[in-house]
């Protein structure tokens, strides 16, 4: 029986008057084939947290093309606002979940969402590969390398479909810059700049916003407001007592969670680089920071964050003290360099361009890859080497030096407690979720 949902449910409805809808796999496998998906079939989506991005307009949409079926938080306020929403919007109940586990298992969704606190991506994430759905998830990936080596395992094994939500690697024009990636890629590739690059991320392309994204220190515990679930909204995290600004927007500045500004825009930036040099394969050999001792529990502010890569290249992040500085170039070569608005020290930069080859074609149609099963544009693998410069700024920030890094172990080489950090312990039993 090759027939699609769309169909199926159409002729169903006419003698029965309630139904389930039914997963798009369901009929795969009355085909026979449990991987066929029919050209028209509709898609389900579920959404996790709808607190902030995954009620964004972005983000918070049902069509034709995919279906959103279903929300989860943990938060009553955030979730009937989701379900009012959904409603005015689309004109249906979506379903509702106060556990996301229910949403992950959830036979009507085939794509879960992961717009959650970054603590949780990775268990989500693995979880959701176990349960056979595909997955698009926030920046960023994971909140630790480990976790995120862990995802990309689950990806490989569990054959899913996997996209990270952020996308200046493939499209808009990137921060401050007045252009996309594509002619930047084009320019490196083309050697004129020389060999190695060194990459200056700051206050000229934008990164200073969300900067100060950081935490307090010495929160005074607070009641927690009956309408949140405060033990499963810290899930795998370390108990600390409630504080509204730990939870929410603000837990962004709080290393249990995530890393402030470096965690939440972080990737953001540090993607496409990777990308335009040519470096989705491998990681920084080295990480230095400049920065005042952080506390250990709240985020703090920090001057310069610098990787190296075993070739000499490098990637060099300004904070604190750069956002007034004159004019710097975003990528120095030994032989030109690039400033922001793409003004380019090599003469007839634009015929140097134009002469190269164009960047091998992508997949940036997330849906359409997960009807295809190809790999999207920014999946579990590349993902995970940006998202593991992050974390590895993250750990240097936290410890207050340099660190050397393995690239081929995914260790830190001579430091016993940088390596703690890899694999952060987890309150039980959600670390059972990710072995």
């Amino acid at each position: 029986m090759n027939e699609s949902r769309r169909s199926f449910i159409k002729k169903s409805a006419a003698g029965v008057a309630l139904f389930t809808i039914l997963p798009r796999k369901v009929f795969g496998a009355m085909g026979g084939d449990k991987s066929y998906v029919a050209p028209s079939d509709q898609l389900t989506r579920g959404i996790i947290g709808t607190g902030g991005i995954g009620m964004s307009g972005l983000h918070f949409v049902s069509d034709d093309k995919c279906r959103l079926v279903s929300v989860c938080d943990v938060d009553r306020n955030h979730l009937d606002n989701a379900l009012r929403t959904g409603e005015q919007k689309f004109g249906e109940k979506l379903q509702a979940y106060d556990d996301w586990r229910d949403l992950v298992h959830d036979p009507n969704v085939d794509i879960v969402h992961i717009a959650t606190p970054s603590h949780w991506h990775g268990i989500m994430a693995v979880e959701a590969c176990k349960a056979g759905k595909d997955i698009f998830c926030e920046k960023p990936m994971t909140r630790t390398i480990g976790e995120g080596q862990k995802v990309v395992d689950a990806v490989r094994k569990y054959g899913r479909i996997f996209r990270l939500d952020t996308w200046f690697r493939f499209k808009d024009t990137f921060y401050g810059l007045g252009t996309t990636v594509e002619p930047l890629k084009k320019l490196v590739d083309s050697g004129v700049l020389g060999w190695p690059l060194t990459v200056r991320i700051s206050g000229a392309t934008g990164f200073t916003w969300k900067f100060y994204w950081t935490g307090k220190e010495n929160l005074e515990p607070q009641p927690v407001p009956k309408e949140l679930n405060y033990d499963m909204w810290l899930g795998p995290a370390p108990y600390k007592p409630y504080h509204p600004h730990r939870v929410h927007q603000n837990f962004r500045g709080y290393w249990d969670y995530e890393s402030g500004g470096l965690g939440d825009m972080g990737q953001h930036y540090i993607d496409p680089v990777q990308y335009i040099l040519g470096k989705d394969d491998t990681f920084p050999v080295k990480v230095e920071v400049d920065a005042p001792a952080q506390h250990p529990d709240a985020v703090g502010i920090w001057r310069s964050i610098t990787y190296t890569y075993s070739d000499g290249c490098k990637i060099i992040l300004e904070g604190e003290g750069f956002e007034s500085q004159g004019k710097v170039p975003y990528i120095e070569g030994p032989l030109g360099k690039v400033y922001k608005g793409f003004e380019c020290t090599i003469p007839n930069v634009m015929d140097i361009i134009n002469a190269q080859p164009d960047p091998e074609p992508r997949n940036t149609d997330f849906l359409e890859c997960v009807r295809t099963r190809q790999k999207f544009a920014l999946a579990e693998e590349n993902g995970h080497h940006s998202c593991t410069i992050v974390n590895l700024g993250s750990c240097a920030l936290r410890l207050g030096r340099t660190l050397h890094f393995d690239p081929e172990r995914q260790v830190f080489i001579g430091d016993d407690a940088a390596n703690e950090l890899i694999n952060q312990p987890m309150r039980a039993p959600w670390g059972s979720m990710i072995l």
